[in-house]
C-alpha cells in the first residue's frame, strides 16, 4: 500500500490518532512529509485523510496488519498510545521487530517509559513535558519557549526587556558574563542568525540563547 516512498528515511508512521497523534500527522504533513496514520477508530482516521492518503483503520494491532499498511518502510514510527500501557508495549515490540530504524513511543509514566526504552524506543512524555514548559513560562515572565538538548543544556527564546533594552550584543557580552551564547535575534517577526555584535536590542525583540540551564536561569533573573 505504501511502496512509493522516496526513501524510508523520509517517511513517517503514526500509530494512535488521539490529540497527540493527530497533531503529529498534521505537523509532518504540513512540512511536506509522507505519513502513514493508523487507528482503530474510523472517525479519527477519516479526520486525518485531508493530510495523508495513507490513513488506515486497524481493528487489531498485529504484525500482519502493520505490514499491510507498509509501516515497515518508514524511517520513523511514533506510537501515540500512552494510555493503554499493554497495547503501547506490544505495539512498540511489533514496530521494532519490523526493523523500523527509529521508534518513538509515548509514555504515561516513568515506569512505562523505562520498559519502552528497554525495547529500544525513544520515549516522550507529552503531558509532563507540557507541564514543565508551562511551569517555566510562569516562573520566568520573559521565557517564550525552550528546547532541552540534554546534559543540562537548553535553547531558550527570551523576550527582550529590562536591562537588555538599548544594549548591543557586544555590550551584553553574554558569553563572557554568563557563559551562554546568543544564536539568533528576532525583530519584526524576522529571525536573523547572522546579526552584528553591534545590534542594539529593541522593545519587542526576541533573543534565542543556548547554554547550561543554571547559567540561563541566572541571566534571566538578573535581567
Amino acid at each position: 500500500m505504501f511502496d512509493k516512498m522516496k526513501s524510508s528515511a523520509e517517511s513517517y508512521g503514526v500509530i494512535g490518532l488521539g490529540r497527540f497523534g493527530t497533531a503529529l500527522v498534521k505537523t509532518l504533513s504540513d512540512a511536506g512529509k509522507e505519513v502513514i496514520a493508523v487507528d482503530k477508530d474510523e472517525a479519527k482516521v477519516k479526520a486525518v485523510r485531508g493530510w495523508t492518503d495513507y490513513a488506515f483503520v486497524i481493528d487489531e494491532l498485529n504484525e500482519a496488519a502493520l505490514k499491510e499498511t507498509g509501516m515497515q518502510n518508514c524511517g520513523t514510527v511514533t506510537i501515540c498510545i500512552g494510555e493503554r500501557i499493554d497495547i503501547s508495549i506490544l505495539t512498540t515490540m511489533l514496530v521494532t521487530k519490523l526493523g523500523v530504524p527509529h521508534v518513538i513511543s509515548k509514555a504515561a509514566s516513568e515506569v512505562h517509559g523505562e520498559v519502552l526504552k528497554q525495547l529500544g524506543a525513544e520515549v516522550v512524555y507529552p503531558e509532563a513535558d507540557m507541564a514543565v514548559r508551562i511551569g517555566k513560562r510562569l516562573i520566568s515572565g520573559n521565557l517564550l519557549d525552550y528546547v532541552a538538548l540534554g546534559d543540562g543544556v537548553e535553547v531558550r527564546r527570551i523576550a527582550v526587556g529590562g536591562k537588555m533594552l538599548g544594549k548591543s550584543v557586544r555590550e551584553l557580552d553574554l558569553r563572557k558574563v554568563y557563559g551562554i551564547n546568543v544564536i539568533a535575534v528576532e525583530h519584526a517577526r524576522q529571525t536573523n542568525v547572522e546579526f552584528s555584535a553591534d545590534y542594539t536590542f529593541k522593545d519587542g525583540d526576541v533573543m534565542a540563547v543556548v547554554g547550561k540551564v543554571a547559567k540561563i536561569d541566572r541571566f534571566e533573573k538578573e535581567m
